[in-house]
């Protein structure tokens, strides 16, 4: 037993000694990792969701600042919101079905809505995940000056990045109900499909937030990764055009369900296959309650440092 102490002892000295030469936000990051990993046991979720229900007029409040600040001193305000994604499409349907002359496949009618359907659910998960990053040192006067539950503030991301989402879901639906003379009553999965990419996004958007507080360029690691990942997706490209030995990074990747399931429901009278859904959902419920496990963990640490 002593000698199992004292090279227990023996190890903790040589990490300590190891990280003296860190930065003082790392050395913090690594104590609350190692030295201090007792989580208060309760049934995890339900602080969260009490906090949401309690501060839904702050949470409101967030979403609201968000998303004026976003558009604040434009000439035209939220409509910016809608412009965007109406010269995405026109761009993409000028370049692909124009002058590259691609076609989708069988059944998704115009290739710029192909590509346009599945850029909104990577446009919704990646504003939401790059935003969310740098979102706790943008708020750091209020987390570190009141009582202030800091576990919403990616919450309020996704839901002002929504706000655009919605919009430029709305623009898509009429340009199918005009030019291709249909719409899908299985719009009213819409939604679920939504609510499931808010589970990842924010889930993932925890992670990140806490550890930007500790390690500043964890914001640029999660742009690169991102861009990496829009790759990975089926937007630009069919998932038969993969190859065939790439095809387990399509069954890995959580997107890859979300925006087959969009192009079903927005873009086709089929429908949508639920095993998509249950997949995904899976995704981004592991997602979510790792990420809060590990923000609840974490943030005991952002006052010493924000």
């Amino acid at each position: 037993m002593t000698l199992t102490r004292a090279l227990g002892n023996h190890r903790l000295v040589g990490i300590r000694h190891g990280t003296q030469s860190l930065p003082s936000d790392c050395k913090l990051l690594i104590k609350l990792i190692l030295f201090n990993s007792n989580v208060p046991k309760r049934i995890p979720g339900t602080l969260f969701l009490r906090n949401l229900v309690e501060r839904r007029s702050l949470l409101f409040q967030l979403v609201r600042r968000d998303f004026e600040q976003r558009f604040v001193g434009s000439a035209v305000g939220w409509i910016w919101g809608l412009i965007h994604p109406l010269v995405l499409l026109l761009s993409w349907t000028f370049v692909f079905q124009f002058c590259l002359k691609m076609k989708p496949p069988a059944g998704f009618g115009s290739y710029a809505f192909f590509i346009f359907a599945g850029m909104l659910p990577w446009l919704l998960f990646q504003e939401t995940l790059q935003r969310s990053a740098s979102s706790l040192l943008e708020q750091s006067n209020l987390i570190t000056k009141t009582v202030f539950p800091a576990e919403i503030v990616p919450v309020s991301v996704f839901l002002s990045t929504l706000v655009s989402h919605l919009l430029a879901v709305v623009l898509l639906v009429a340009a199918v109900a005009v030019w291709q003379r249909q719409v899908s009553v299985f719009l009213v999965l819409l939604p679920v499909y939504i609510f499931v990419v808010g589970l990842l996004a924010v889930g993932l958007g925890w992670i990140a937030a806490s550890l930007h507080v500790f390690l500043r360029d964890t914001a640029q690691v999660v742009s690169v990764a991102l861009t990496f990942w829009l790759w990975l997706t089926p937007i630009f490209i069919a998932e038969n055009q993969f190859p065939r030995w790439a095809h387990f990074v399509l069954i890995s990747n959580p997107l890859y369900y979300l925006v087959r399931s969009y192009r079903t429901v927005l873009l086709t009278k089929g429908t949508p296959d639920l095993r998509d859904l249950a997949i995904a959902a899976a995704y981004g419920a592991a997602a979510f309650v790792i990420g809060g496990l590990f923000f609840r963990h974490m943030k005991r640490g952002f006052a010493d440092v924000l």
